[in-house]
């Protein structure tokens, strides 16, 4: 049991003598299973789960109020699954030998998660070992749908405790004390109750956790809630398009605790940091502890399209360190955006976005969903073309445009009675899981792959190494992330975002509707494709290494300048493809001009 009981702790020990019980919660974040149906798992992870980070600074905290009492000691195992392998044989045997007193807490289980949870959560049933399971799916198909969905009425019904909502403020202490009695509620909704996060509980990982994600990074959600209206987005039904915040003192608190533990790398999962209407006061705050204290830490955060429009922002977020940023660009084509009710995003203020990143030296990250009504592999294929040209991007993430359980596109589908795919273990965004007006299944999955082959060409990765070099950013780091999107997408068939470095696979966690290999079926060929992914891979960063060596050797390299690193002006949004893609884009393109004439005029007057 050492690989278990390696995250597991006290948190605290009361003083009082006499008999004592031990209470034991395991958080587990699930992975999910890949097409052959093995759990997606590795030595180090890459994205940390701040679910488990907020539910075990919770469960700390429970531990330090003694909410079972003070005869009970509140141990606490956390396991994150995209980095550790889950053992319910070893879990039922650590609650079992503490006489029964515990449960198993699946926490933020996504849609496609939520098969491989259940997976999980049997053998603990049987058992007789209390189980609970809540996360997105739960919380957003309790938000948007008229009545449960078939697998989480299921769940439902084999025992498994639902929980709909967030657990700050006291909810998981009433979780707690129900299951120290037996008693756990089949549902705890708390989906039209959002608590306050100022001055609540600390997102704290065990340093072994992070250890266990690459660059050893950490997270936590300096707010929740988003106020757009995205059709696909699952966010605003789920945490609500009022948003909360954390304060700077919040904010300061973590990033003090992290760095005592050793803990330096962030990731700040709102999904749109920039309308955090504190924001400057974070930056503030972690401006003071970068130039006054000299501690050193750095962030990826996730922004909106607009961001470079608030004074300030960019240029303080570069000074707080952030390094890396997400945008949800998510198409140039302003048709397919309104569809979306993503009427926020301005294709004509994309290049200057992106331009004024670049020039405090963050790496971007952008969002691009395919299959829009409109989209076509033709389509999809002319618009990266363009986007290689005329953005400064760095990284391009492909998405299917999904119907996500908790979302308003699932709901209208549900409602209309239209197909999608039963299996939720597909609902990862990479995989089509409805229909398109105009491809087929097979012509979307072949525009999917076309868009990754597409912009991930050798010239495309050294044009974007160029850039990064002409704008002060290292030319080492840019290719090690080139080699890994183009590497989970060619040699896992994962996207990026499931990806990391040296995959897992055990033969008795398959799937339960797939049939285990036998030994001598899986160890050689688990073996066999792990070499041979390796020497891929080293192929790989042979030839993307020749590349950045020669961008290095370019005694012009710091002056490098293209289109997409050149100021927009009037005279050459007529010249830009992007701006005539569509009657929407050139419809835009006028919009820009009579705003830009109209703050002039605003200018001249005062």
């Amino acid at each position: 049991m050492k690989a278990l009981l390696d995250y597991n702790r006290y948190v605290t020990r009361s003083s009082k003598p006499g008999a004592r019980r031990q209470f034991h919660l395991v958080m587990i974040k699930p992975s999910h299973y890949d097409d052959n149906g093995y759990v997606i798992q590795w030595i180090r992870s890459a994205i940390p789960s701040n679910t488990l980070a907020a539910l075990n600074g919770l469960a700390e905290d429970c531990a330090r109020r003694e909410v079972l009492g003070d005869d009970v000691d509140l141990m606490l195992t956390t396991i994150d699954e995209t980095n550790t392998r889950v053992r319910p044989d070893r879990i039922i045997k650590l609650i079992q030998d503490s006489g029964g007193l515990g449960m198993v807490a699946l926490v933020g289980v996504q849609t496609n998660q939520f098969p491989h949870a259940m997976d999980l959560a049997r053998p603990m049933l049987a058992a007789g070992i209390q189980v609970a399971i809540g996360g997105f799916h739960v919380s957003g198909c309790i938000s948007m749908l008229p009545k449960l969905p078939a697998d989480i009425q299921e769940a439902k019904d084999l025992g498994i405790s639902l929980f709909a909502g967030e657990a700050e403020g006291g909810r998981l202490d009433e979780v707690l004390q129900d299951a120290a009695a037996g008693a756990l509620k089949p549902l705890y909704n708390y989906m039209n109750d959002l608590p306050g996060l100022e001055g609540a509980e600390l997102p704290l990982l065990p340093p072994e956790h992070v250890r266990h994600t690459a660059g050893s990074h950490t997270s936590f959600d300096a707010g929740r809630g988003c106020p757009f209206q995205c059709s696909f987005c699952t966010i605003i039904n789920v945490q609500g398009r009022k948003s909360r915040y954390r304060s700077a003192d919040d904010i300061e608190g973590i990033i003090r605790e992290n760095h005592q533990r050793g803990i330096n790398r962030f990731f700040i999962t709102d999904d749109n940091f920039a309308r955090n209407k504190d924001w400057e006061a974070v930056f503030d705050r972690i401006i003071q502890l970068r130039e006054d204290e000299g501690i050193d830490v750095r962030f990826l955060i996730q922004v909106d399209t607009l961001c470079h429009r608030i004074p300030n922002f960019i240029e303080k977020a570069g000074r707080a360190g952030v390094t890396r940023v997400f945008i949800g660009l998510e198409n140039i084509n302003p048709e397919s955006l309104v569809g979306t009710k993503k009427r926020q995003n301005k294709i004509t203020e994309y290049r200057t976005m992106l331009q004024m990143w670049k020039d405090v030296g963050a790496m971007t990250y952008a969002g691009y969903i395919l299959g829009f009504p409109t989209d076509t592999p033709e389509t999809i294929v002319r618009d990266i073309e363009i986007i290689k040209k005329e953005l400064p991007l760095d990284l391009l993430e492909f998405f299917y445009l999904t119907p996500l359980p908790g979302s308003e596109d699932h709901k209208n589908l549900d409602a209309k009675g239209i197909w999608m795919d039963p299996d939720m273990n597909k609902y990862d965004l990479n995989h089509v899981t409805a229909g398109h007006p105009l491809m087929s299944k097979a012509d979307w999955e072949r525009a999917y792959k076309l868009a990754w082959s597409t912009y991930y060409t050798p010239d495309h990765m050294e044009t974007v190494m160029r850039r990064a070099v002409a704008k002060g950013i290292s030319p080492g780091r840019m290719m090690l992330l080139l080699i890994w999107f183009d590497s989970c997408i060619n040699l896992e068939g994962i996207h990026p975002l499931e990806g990391s470095y040296f995959r897992l696979k055990f033969r008795r966690d398959r799937r339960s509707t797939f049939e285990r290999e036998s030994i001598l079926a899986f160890y050689p060929k688990y073996w066999f494709e792990t070499v041979w992914k390796h020497l891929q891979l080293a192929s790989m960063i042979v030839k993307i290494g020749r590349l950045r060596k020669r961008v290095k050797a370019d005694p012009n390299r710091k002056a490098y300048m293209d289109l997409a690193l050149t100021p927009v002006n009037d005279e050459e949004m007529d010249a830009l493809e992007m701006f005539g893609i569509s009657a929407g884009a050139k419809a835009s393109v006028g919009r820009a001009r009579r705003d830009a004439e109209h703050r002039s005029k605003l200018v001249a007057a005062e």
